[in-house]
């Protein structure tokens, strides 16, 4: 395997350990930024941007908006859009269940649609955000614990023959994670607050969630797997970030978007259904002297999530001519039905990018007999309507634990990004569009 590919994989596996929640995601984003020479801006400030210069947006502290103002953009926007959001389990606001008066064990529920066995007798943490109030005002802490705190237990197969057998899991009995061995509430609160220095009365609130802190690694006997939690769709959230701080011109005005809430309908305040990247844009466009509706023909958005390779033990599961693999390149998707946005001009648009970048395409979609999923593309066109074309890297199990992806991927896409993030839309005379 390529060194470069390792590296890159590497840093790629560095970003996902440093990302356990959408909140510590946007902050390695926000950390990353910054380093850059990127400006966090405010919403309730005049924007005063000058040419050249980096600005981001943070929404909840879990959706996050970085561009880049080009003097004279020949064109309109060129976003590519991401998630930062897994499936997991939240804790519950009455959290703790004390048991046989003896134990401490956590009461969750599932955010997302997950594969249940996958999180089961391994060592897992919590992370999240916790609410401070400190005088009249509440501060808003990003937690993460660098510790293994829980584990979900499976029942012996001695009690639980079926468990191999088309186990069904109850989900408001068998998943809840054991936390410690006391009969006394108050332990969540309490390490929230040794983890932030606060005293624990003033820990008013949180968001937290169990999680998966394994770090991810490299594997096979050529280096060409790599497996970690949360690759959907960090692996994403990455590549089009390093895309965008590693791009050297722009010709458009690039954009950076990450958004929350993907796995549970994108329809909140800081998912791909709110006016985030509309009020995001408009303010943009406004700085131009331009409107965003006059912006939006010359522009091109990619939605990046992570799509599904054809499984080596169930290669019927997928459509034969339609089924990417791992290794092999940027992964276009495609559904009749519009859960993906990609049409013929945005697909022929984007794959002249990766064309003209050296990067591999390779396209998905469903067997017809078989339901996939959808994401954020769809939905954000409902709000910012352009041109825009579903696409990802190909994994195996997807919304498990612990998923799996190809390592040559990795830098196939922070390459298609770079060249989508130095690339335009221009529209002819006579209508048609070039890329430039």
């Amino acid at each position: 395997m390529n060194q470069s590919d390792l590296d890159r994989t590497n840093a790629l596996l560095d970003f996902i350990e440093r990302s356990p929640v959408c909140f510590a995601a946007v902050r390695e984003a926000e950390r990353q930024l910054s380093d850059a020479g990127f400006v966090r801006l405010s919403f309730q400030s005049t924007w005063d941007l000058a040419p050249g210069g980096r600005y981001f947006i943070t929404r909840n502290g879990s959706s996050l908006i970085a561009f880049v103002v080009p003097e004279n953009p020949q064109s309109g926007f060129m976003i590519a859009a991401s998630h930062s959001d897994s499936p997991c389990w939240k804790l519950k606001t009455d959290s703790e269940i004390v048991m046989f008066d003896r134990y401490l064990k956590l009461n969750t529920e599932g955010y997302g649609g997950m594969i249940v066995s996958s999180w089961f007798d391994r060592p897992l943490s919590l992370a999240g955000r916790a609410i401070v109030k400190n005088g009249d005002a509440f501060e808003t802490h990003v937690v993460t614990f660098d510790r293994d705190l829980c584990l979900i237990p499976n029942v012996c197969i001695h009690f639980n023959r079926e468990i191999n057998s088309g186990y069904k899991y109850n989900n408001a009995v068998d998943p809840l994670p054991l936390l410690s061995n006391t009969k006394e509430k108050g332990a969540i609160k309490q390490l929230i607050a040794e983890r932030l220095g606060v005293e624990s009365d003033t820990v008013v609130s949180y968001d937290l969630y169990v999680i998966n802190r394994t770090r991810g690694s490299v594997f096979g006997a050529d280096d060409a797997f790599f497996c970690a939690p949360r690759i959907d769709d960090l692996q994403c959230a990455y590549t089009t970030l390093a895309a965008l701080l590693e791009a050297e011109s722009f010709k458009a005005i690039p954009v950076y978007a990450l958004f929350d809430n993907e796995e549970v309908g994108s329809g909140t305040k800081q998912g791909a259904a709110s006016m985030f990247l509309y009020d995001v844009a408009a303010r943009i466009a406004a700085h131009y002297g331009r409107t965003l509706s006059e912006m939006l023909p010359a522009s091109l958005m990619l939605s990046c999530d992570n799509g599904h390779a054809m499984h080596p033990n169930h290669p019927e599961l997928s459509d034969a001519r339609n089924a990417p693999h791992m290794n092999g390149g940027v992964v276009i998707k495609h559904n009749a039905n519009q859960r993906y946005t990609t049409d013929a001009l945005s697909e022929a648009l984007f794959a002249e990018i990766c064309r003209r970048a050296g990067v591999p395409v390779q396209h998905f979609a469903n067997r017809s007999d078989i339901a996939g999923g959808g994401t954020l593309g769809s939905i954000s066109n409902t709000r910012v309507s352009m041109k825009t074309v579903d696409i990802g890297l190909a994994q195996l199990a997807m919304h498990s634990a612990v998923e799996t992806g190809g390592v040559m991927d990795t830098d196939y896409m922070v390459r298609a990004c770079k060249a989508f993030y130095e690339s335009a839309l221009v529209i002819t005379d006579t209508g048609a569009i070039a890329v430039q």
